[in-house]
């Protein structure tokens, strides 16, 4: 792909991105961010290197609302390998166990199973990157320090089991944020008095987005390759150009990240009070208070304008919470 030699583009939206197994997440968001030549990313959950699938990436304004996606319940589909233990819990440590599992029947695993939904108490796993007095767990475990870490509350929603043989087991999971899918068929293979890791893991689903069509970086190489080759308006600014729009294209807005949330319309005053950090009072009380998303004149779900988040309260009042910058809903401001 040719080299952009400008500064960082203001870039705004979500990317589905199908991540890669045998790269961390944030060299991934690195890489996504390079190709977009974007000024402002972050992602929304880490993948452990092993992992693949749905990594959502939040850029520019998007990143406003990121936290709704880190806060979701998510869904893995994992193939695990019974009989075998191993130091992070994944394919990519090393072997500190095995045991056979030839005996292990699907009734047992069915039964454990069942155990194991619901809010559960789960101890995260060392080789993880939740910190420790300042500093990753994964670093201390690999300088062979051991420390004790707090077990927490996660749910399992669902945990179905696919597929089963005598070494190995494919698993559907659907479960709360901060759950370690590593811990949970460690767990299970505990249980089953064998030991298990985790094989192969991908994430299916995050919050709102369940079907949405994921990206891979590849792909996204392609498009920029394919777009800077048929760029003959070199001279065209940087927005422009037909590598960026093709690009661009591949992203959502950022109000999906709270596509679950209520929405209200606001007129043209109530959004400049709203902005100016006043609080505004609807003249229609909504059914449901709480957070809601604020959008400007428009069809909602078609052309409105996504003004930010706002907290309602049950008298009517609305006060901004998390907004968009004003420079990106201008045609709002227009006195009707």
């Amino acid at each position: 792909m040719r080299r952009v030699n400008h500064k960082a583009r203001n870039v705004n939206g979500i990317l589905l991105l199908d991540k890669p197994a045998g790269i961390t997440s944030n060299a991934a968001l690195q890489h996504a961010k390079r190709l977009l030549n974007a000024r402002k990313a972050g992602h929304t959950g880490s993948l452990d290197p092993l992992a693949t699938g749905l990594l959502p990436i939040c850029f520019g304004e998007a990143t406003k609302f990121s936290q709704f996606l880190l806060d979701a319940d998510k869904s893995y589909w994992t193939l695990a390998c019974l009989g075998v233990r191993t130091n992070t819990g994944d394919a990519d440590g090393d072997v500190v166990a095995t045991k056979p599992s030839q005996h292990i029947t699907e009734a047992q695993i069915t039964a454990q199973l069942a155990l194991l939904q619901g809010t559960i108490d789960q101890i995260p796993p060392m080789y993880s990157a939740l910190k420790y007095q300042g500093k990753p767990l994964y670093k201390l475990a690999r300088a062979g320090i051991s420390v004790t870490i707090k077990s927490r509350k996660v749910t399992i929603h669902k945990l179905q089991l696919l597929a089963f043989s005598e070494t190995e087991i494919q698993l559907m999971i659907t479960c709360s944020k901060g759950t370690y899918v590593r811990t949970l068929v460690e767990d299970l293979g505990n249980a089953l008095g064998c030991g298990a890791h985790v094989k192969q893991l991908r994430r299916l689903s995050t919050g709102p987005y369940i079907k949405g069509k994921m990206h891979t970086l590849t792909a996204i190489e392609d498009i920029a390759n394919q777009s800077w080759q048929n760029d003959t308006q070199l001279k065209e600014p940087l927005e422009n150009k037909a590598a960026f729009k093709a690009l661009d294209g591949l992203l959502l807005p950022p109000d999906t990240a709270v596509s679950t949330l209520n929405a209200v319309q606001c007129n043209v005053e109530q959004i400049k009070d709203l902005q100016q950090g006043k609080f505004v009072i609807l003249s229609e009380i909504p059914k449901v208070i709480g957070m809601v998303r604020v959008y400007g004149s428009g069809k909602i779900g078609a052309n409105a304008v996504f003004i930010g988040l706002a907290e309602l309260a049950e008298d009517g009042v609305m006060r901004a919470k998390r907004l968009m910058q004003p420079n990106m809903v201008t045609g709002l401001m227009k006195s009707s």
